[in-house]
């Protein structure tokens, strides 16, 4: 019977997709894309054109994988978020918006299903 109790929370535990670290979750990101003295850091962080801050590191080397896996081990505030700041570069920033795809996707396999989508949201 213990066996059977270890063999299911082992399953339970495997099954459960590994996520994201969640400690930069309770960031204001309607504060940063509002101000642009702090967004321009972000961005250049994210293009390796600039200092990093901790949480624009931890951004910076998920971007690729969450890109390509439809941020399948984002939690749910950062599923959010990604799609405001999305929304928010390619209503406002579309020259930071260019360089980031071009560097991330430059094929655009996985941005060009969510760019008409985007644009027509209200950020």
């Amino acid at each position: 019977m213990k066996y059977i109790i270890l063999l299911c929370f082992l399953a339970c535990v495997c099954a459960r997709p590994e996520t994201y670290t969640n400690k930069y979750d309770g960031i204001d990101l309607r504060d940063i894309l509002s101000n642009r003295r702090l967004l321009v850091p972000y961005i250049l962080c994210t293009l390796e054109q600039g200092k990093c801050s901790p949480e624009g590191k931890e951004l910076r080397s998920h971007i690729k994988d969450a890109l390509e896996n439809d941020c399948a081990k984002c939690t749910e505030p950062q599923k959010e978020g990604t799609q405001l700041v999305i929304t928010h570069l390619v209503q406002h920033e579309d020259d930071f918006w260019k360089q980031l795809v071009a560097k991330y996707d430059p094929s655009r396999k996985y941005v060009a299903k969510y760019e008409k989508q985007l644009k027509s949201i209200k950020s």
